[in-house]
């Protein structure tokens, strides 16, 4: 989808509840703009406010340290959003977001956003529920770095990951597998230290790798690994 285009914003999570009528007036209130991969699309600082509802494709929030150093924060999906907390606030880019793949999205100022959350309760409490979520993710890594090693923090990420892709009882089918470096953007390591962790995983019988998916044959097992460490 070509910059200026009108598109639809059926599917975007934050407005699936939303009559057709405001829809249609939310997406006129839009411009619409496409990425190709590895292109920036908010840099980090930046006083810009809009919103950025994802219609296709694949985005990366990170931030980076001040040797260069990516740290990833969060990957929006086709049908996700970001953006908001500075939409908010009126505040500065907290974070930079890239294309991980060809993303197609539409932008919504400030002044749009806002009146949308509101007049339309079902927007603003997904925003809120969106912000908490942000907040119980961040203590969470926040304590994993404050508390576990950098192997540990490995298996933590692993842990997240097959929670949120169950397929039984005690597996989970994690796809497409996870690239080393971006394990070790979340958890603050090399990619050597998450080699060395998934193939200890694996020689315990808990991880299995197989062609286009990672297998984690006892979730339990490695749920039992982290409380362990974090002596719950």
């Amino acid at each position: 989808m070509s910059e200026g285009d009108i598109g639809s914003l059926v599917g975007i999570a934050l407005l699936c509840d939303l009559p057709q009528s405001t829809l249609t007036r939310a997406a006129n209130n839009c411009r619409w703009r496409s990425y190709s991969a590895n292109e920036q699309i908010i840099d980090r600082q930046s006083e810009a406010t809009d919103v950025f509802f994802v219609g296709e494709g694949r985005a990366r929030v990170v931030n980076y340290s001040i040797s260069g150093r990516e740290i990833t924060l969060d990957d929006i999906g086709t049908g996700g959003h970001f953006g908001e907390l500075a939409a908010i606030d009126g505040q500065p880019r907290s974070a930079s977001v890239m294309a991980l793949t060809r993303c197609s999205v539409a932008i919504m100022s400030q002044e749009h956003f806002l009146q949308l959350v509101d007049k339309n309760p079902s927007v603003a409490l997904k925003v809120m529920r969106g912000l908490a979520s942000i907040i119980r993710n961040s203590t969470e890594r926040i304590m994993d770095l404050s508390t576990l090693a950098a192997n540990n923090r490995v298996q933590a990420d692993l842990l997240r990951q097959a929670l949120n892709n169950r397929d039984g009882d005690n597996s989970a089918s994690i796809s497409p597998i996870p690239m080393h470096a971006d394990i070790a953007s979340r958890v603050s390591t090399t990619r050597e230290t998450v080699a060395r962790v998934m193939n200890d995983l694996a020689r315990q019988g808990i991880l299995e790798r197989q062609k286009k998916v990672l297998v984690v044959l006892d979730v339990s097992r490695l749920q039992e690994m982290i409380e362990e460490v974090r002596g719950e």
